[in-house]
């Protein structure tokens, strides 16, 4: 584990710890971030734009066991707790070249999962796997100048680092950098296991009481940089209507707060090379998109009409995406020439309302109430529009990879669908999609009108096509970005 050449001396060691990261283990959009940003940076230093040797750590999870049965065992040690140190193991495996570390012990090896539906269980997996990822790296001598935590799953990491007395002395010049993923997730199910495994309590007035209970107040609190996935979540999270009672705590650190896109795997998200749907085009070659529209209205047994506009929700069908706007939107419009094909799970109730708006309009709506990747490739590459009305959108990714596959989105001016999506009356030239303000069914059913308008101009709507697979939504923007924190931070420590 400890890098001795002499290029280690100049390069700036991070350590990038997640509880999830492909291609190793992915649930959901945090995989892919942990999957792609440490690549991206690997990427920048192999190029000669930065010196950063990164590594990630997550758990090891049970279904990790099963797929790498014997990796090599790099460290033992303990973890302390108020009922007796508890052993702890590090493996590593390295995959194209990036460091893995994964972390045992008997809080990981008790649940099942990456996330265990035992909320007390889950939360004692990872404020021990926060702690131990510490333990490891000073066992090893392998002390990062950057700590790169994300989400609450991670964040007692930076809280013990710079607050605990057992840690602060191996650590005192390394930096830490939080990345909110989605704020509302801040670990209540780990107080607990805070207290037992020996991390006092914040006092003070910049939060609620609450927050010095929860992993990621605790992170956010003493975190030198924090970084949410989105220019205008970052913003969105100073206010009341986002800020989940934390925004008084952040606005106080505003000088800390950055917001960093997400990128976007655009090597596995390419129509032009994508074997999963029928005909593979590009922006030059448009018209061949058609032949996917034709497979897709085929599939579902839809009016094979490729004049009329197909919309599509690809979502998990939560209340947070706003589905029932969506539903109530497509109400409002039964007068008008339109078919829909609805893609995902998720609350009882909204699949339910799914299944009914096909059940009301069985010539034009089809609901696929599963989870299936295949399809939804299938739906992008040849739907003209896809709905996407969420309350709060921290990133979101399935707008960028529309866009990239010719399908134009249709959002709510929120989080990252704000920041992507560009819907200007000035320059409609440069438009790729249709935006609305508020949460309401009335205004996305504007919105919609709006598209289905567009939708005519067979000009207009080919050159907003282009342009919205034309945008650059690659991960070496983002990692450029999060590069100038690291170097910034690690100025600050010299």
């Amino acid at each position: 584990m400890t890098n001795n050449s002499p290029a280690s001396q100049t390069e700036w060691k991070v350590l990038y710890a997640a509880s999830e990261a492909d291609p190793l283990v992915k649930v959901g959009g945090l995989g892919d971030v942990a999957g792609s940003l440490p690549n991206a940076l690997k990427d920048l230093s192999a190029r000669h734009l930065s010196k950063i040797d990164i590594r990630m750590v997550i758990p090891f999870h049970s279904v990790l066991k099963e797929k790498y049965p014997a990796l090599e065992k790099i460290a033992s040690f303990t973890v302390q707790n108020v009922n007796g140190p508890i052993p702890a193991e590090a493996y590593q495996l390295q995959i194209n070249g990036l460091i893995y570390y994964l972390i045992d012990g008997d809080p990981v090896r008790k649940t099942t999962g990456v996330y265990d539906t035992d909320l007390e269980l889950n939360g004692e997996k990872y404020i021990f796997f926060s702690l131990a990822l510490l333990e490891m790296v000073r066992k090893n001598n392998w002390i990062p100048d950057i700590l790169h935590a994300n989400d609450w799953h991670t964040a007692a990491a930076i809280y013990a680092m710079h607050t605990s007395r057992h840690f602060t002395s191996a650590f005192f010049q390394t930096k830490s950098v939080l990345t909110i993923h989605n704020l509302p997730f801040m670990g209540a199910e780990a107080e607990p296991a805070l207290t037992k495994y020996k991390l006092t309590k914040c006092h003070t007035s910049a939060m609620p009481a609450w927050g010095c209970k929860q992993p990621l107040p605790l992170g956010i609190f003493t975190a030198n940089h924090i970084v949410t996935v989105s220019p205008t979540y970052a913003l969105e999270i100073m206010t009341p209507e986002f800020g989940c009672g934390l925004e008084d705590l952040i606005k106080l650190k505003k000088s800390q707060v950055s917001g960093i896109l997400n990128g976007l795997d655009t090597e596995n998200w390419d129509p032009v090379a994508d074997q999963s749907i029928p005909a593979q085009f590009s922006w030059r070659t448009l018209n061949l998109r058609q032949t996917n529209k034709q497979a897709l209205l085929k599939e579902f047994n839809l009016k094979p009409d490729l004049d009329l506009p197909l919309f599509i929700i690809v979502s998990r069908l939560f209340h947070q995406k706003g589905i029932d706007l969506a539903l109530s939107a497509l109400r409002n419009l039964a007068d008008h020439p339109w078919q829909a094909i609805i893609l995902g799970t998720g609350e009882p109730n909204l699949e339910k309302a799914c299944r009914e708006l096909e059940k009301d309009y069985p010539d034009r709506v089809r609901a696929a109430i599963r989870f299936d990747l295949a399809l939804s490739r299938r739906m992008y590459a040849g739907a003209d529009m896809i709905l996407m009305p969420s309350r709060y959108e921290p990133c979101g990714l399935s707008q960028m990879i529309a866009m990239r596959y010719g399908c134009l989105p249709i959002a709510r001016a929120t989080g990252g669908l704000k920041d992507t999506i560009i819907d200007n009356p000035d320059q409609q030239q440069l438009n790729t999609g249709f935006l609305f303000e508020k949460a309401h069914s009335g205004e996305l059913t504007l919105a919609v009108q709006r598209a289905l308008d567009a939708y005519q101009d067979k000009t207009r709507w080919h050159t907003m096509q282009i342009n919205g697979m034309n945008q650059d939504f690659s991960w070496t923007r983002s990692a450029l970005q999060y590069a100038g924190i690291y170097q910034h931070l690690r100025k600050d420590r010299l």
